[in-house]
């Protein structure tokens, strides 16, 4: 999918300048961002859904508690 994006022409070119330093053009750049940004929102979502699950779940820990010491024991 091609997207068309309206830039100032000197923060295009300053981006451009950052891109090539990185080894990438600014569509790799850009493109780049862009999945990250589709990444993060999923992982975010997922996060929310297993919260959910949790909070509904009528799960018990039979009088477990949490013990500190016991987790940091090697």
């Amino acid at each position: 999918m091609n997207i068309t994006l309206s830039v100032d022409e000197q923060v295009a070119a300053r981006a451009r300048e950052a891109a090539k330093k990185l080894g990438k053009s600014l569509n790799q750049v850009v493109r780049d961002y862009l999945e990250q940004l589709a990444g993060s929102a999923r992982r975010s979502q997922s996060w929310e859904q297993f919260e959910q699950r949790c909070l509904q779940s009528h799960a018990r820990l039979g009088g477990w508690q949490f013990n500190r010491d016991e987790a940091n024991e090697r």
